[in-house]
């Protein structure tokens, strides 16, 4: 009877280690343009740019990815998950792209108040982030370029970005997803152009 109990516990033991529950896996948002390097020459004065805050849907607020099937059904993703908070990441990649394609400013990532005050706020309210696997990457965001003397906004739009995955992964979609935030951080780019 022993010997029975022993080999049930060792059947059972192995059994839940078949079943066992694969790793979560991490995911960031990354930069996509390089930035240049400072020279001597471009210590004249610049416009501080303050990216931020970000506001993002409340579906959205969570660890886990959220993609959409054929149906528009939202899918949350329990084992592949931000590495940190979303909004952060993408006020984060923003902030480091506008660095790259306006070199001439400097941009600063919400709060900035580290870093004192700033000319111009950009404020992005994102109305829509996500995939559907092996078809498009979304992203739909209102944003406005505030000026913080007069408190006017002196440049606005609202940005509806679509980019194809390179195939059906996760990996594949989150890539996808920063070449919607690199198409976002070009179009911003053309407006901080203007400021004076």
């Amino acid at each position: 009877m022993a010997k029975r109990i022993i080999k049930l516990i060792v059947m059972g033991g192995l059994l839940s280690a078949c079943t066992a529950t694969p790793p979560t896996r991490f995911y960031v948002l990354e930069p996509q343009f390089d930035v240049p390097a400072v020279s001597a020459d471009d210590q004249v004065k610049k416009l501080i740019i303050g990216i931020g805050p970000i506001s993002i849907p409340a579906l959205l607020e969570r660890k886990q990815l959220v993609t959409r099937d054929a149906d528009n059904n939202l899918q949350i993703a329990e084992l592949q998950q931000w590495a940190a908070p979303l909004k952060d990441n993408i006020a984060e990649v923003l902030a480091q792209n506008l660095t790259a394609l306006q070199p001439s400013q400097i941009i600063r990532a919400y709060p900035w108040n580290a870093y004192g005050s700033i000319d111009y706020q950009i404020i992005v309210q994102i109305s829509r982030f996500d995939a559907k696997p092996e078809q498009s990457a979304n992203l739909e965001a209102n944003w406005a370029i505030m000026d913080q003397k007069s408190h006017s906004v002196v440049s606005n739009g609202f940005s509806k970005i679509q980019a194809k995955p390179e195939n059906a992964t996760t990996t594949g979609t989150v890539k996808a997803l920063n070449n919607t935030l690199a198409t976002l951080s070009q179009e911003l780019a053309k407006a901080l152009s203007k400021l004076k």
